[in-house]
């Protein structure tokens, strides 16, 4: 006798054209997931008949409508998560934008890894659809004269932007190059982005086989929907995603007639991104005493309620979406606690790579307007000051088609390297 033994467990996903069109068998979409662990059950509503009866015992149980809601946790990479991260966001992701090239840029240090790339007059970076919170790389800068080659394939961070001047921090740490170079020099979105926008929101249905392989069983849950997104980047270890997904409908497959779909793409092979490289920063300043954020991307999503006549749900409605986090730091001295006290609006950007290279794989999330909500403070040796906040809509940006500002109209942007 075959026991299922959970090391044995799949998990395939791809997404559906419509609700109530369960993905084909050799969709394209379908992919096997990696995953730490996830769990997904139908569950029925129990109705118990309260009749009073002579033999003083329940006469009758009827089973009601069904759900199919689960738990998917994982650790956090590139390049792995797409479809789902593009469905809580309420967007698929796109490419980077691709400003230049232009022949007049000017880099300089300012502090650190931090620095400017100025145009003297040619460029038209805002135009171009770069945003505050982008992480570009640049080519074209020569050795001729000064070598600053080093500044070309190097993750760099925008944390101000106008039409002529990018200002922003290398990711690893590492400083600008200066030089007022008369090559031609391209800035680019590496990879692409989605974020919530404010108007054609993308709604995803995806259908998900749970492949007992070992046992030669599945479980085709569908019509599923994914109703929230948690990232924990903490100061050591592997920075973790967790995904809560509701579903109408599961199909089981038995002996023989598993697995449901017939030839998914393999699992991803990007690297685990590490906390250890990850920079935080508040309003553009680099937080160097901060031991961790966590964020969550809430879609209020629920189940509607019954019909008469099937126990399928008709649908699942869609809520505004909300992001809420802490960000904890090392307790040095009163600012972040006096943006809360006076209610100080900043901007919240976080950068994840997968190792110190210059040009590592990475994962970006940048919340454009944001709230600290309190401000706490513990410990039993350092002082960790805690600081809950909250993300809202940034009316002033733009739609990210029609640029004219150097922010998008969002709650949250988030950035894949990896993906094209």
């Amino acid at each position: 006798m075959t026991i299922a033994n959970a090391i044995n467990k799949k998990i395939v996903i791809a997404q559906q054209a419509a609700k109530g069109t369960i993905a084909a068998v050799d969709a394209a979409s379908a992919q096997y997931l990696r995953f730490l662990k996830f769990t997904q059950n139908q569950t029925n509503e129990v109705y118990t008949s309260n009749e009073m009866r002579n033999d003083q015992q329940v006469g009758d149980v009827n089973i009601g409508p069904q759900d199919g809601n689960g738990a998917l946790s994982g650790e956090l990479e590139a390049g792995t998560y797409e479809m789902l991260q593009a469905a809580i966001i309420r967007k698929d992701f796109v490419a980077g934008e691709v400003s230049g090239p232009d022949s007049d840029i000017t880099s300089a240090v300012t502090a650190g890894a931090a620095g400017t790339f100025t145009s003297a007059a040619t460029a038209t970076h805002i135009t171009d659809d770069l945003k505050v919170g982008d992480v570009v790389r640049f080519t074209g800068f020569a050795a001729d004269g000064v070598d600053a080659t080093a500044n070309n394939a190097h993750n760099f961070l925008i944390t101000a932007l106008t039409e002529t001047v990018i200002t922003g921090i290398f990711i690893n740490g590492v400083a600008a190059i200066a030089k007022g170079e008369t090559e031609a020099v391209t800035t680019t979105v590496v990879g692409m982005k989605t974020w919530t926008p404010a108007t054609a929101h993308l709604e995803e249905w995806f259908t998900i086989e749970h492949l007992f392989s070992d046992v030669d069983l599945s479980e085709v849950f569908w019509d599923a929907k994914v109703s929230s997104m948690s990232v924990k980047v903490p100061a050591s270890g592997i920075p973790t995603i967790d995904f809560n997904v509701l579903a109408l409908q599961m199909t089981a497959k038995a002996a023989g007639d598993s697995p449901y779909f017939t030839g998914p793409a393999a699992i991803t092979t990007t690297e685990v991104i590490h906390s250890g490289k990850a920079i935080i920063l508040v309003s553009g300043v680099e937080q160097l005493l901060a031991t961790g954020i966590d964020f969550e991307v809430i879609g209020n999503n629920t189940p509607m309620g019954a019909v008469v006549g099937t126990n399928i749900k008709p649908g699942i409605s869609d809520g505004r979406v909300e992001v809420k986090g802490n960000l904890s730091i090392l307790f040095e001295d009163d600012t972040i606690a006096g943006y809360f006290r006076a209610g100080t609006t900043v901007t919240i950007s976080v950068v994840i790579p997968e190792t110190d290279e210059a040009d590592s794989d990475f994962l970006a999330f940048h919340f454009p307007k944001v709230k600290l909500t309190g401000s706490a403070r513990d410990g039993d040796k350092e002082i960790v000051q805690t600081i809950p906040f909250q993300a809202y809509f940034n009316a002033a940006g733009d739609d990210g088609v029609t640029s004219t500002v150097s922010t998008l109209a969002t709650t949250i942007s988030m950035q894949d390297s990896s993906i094209t």
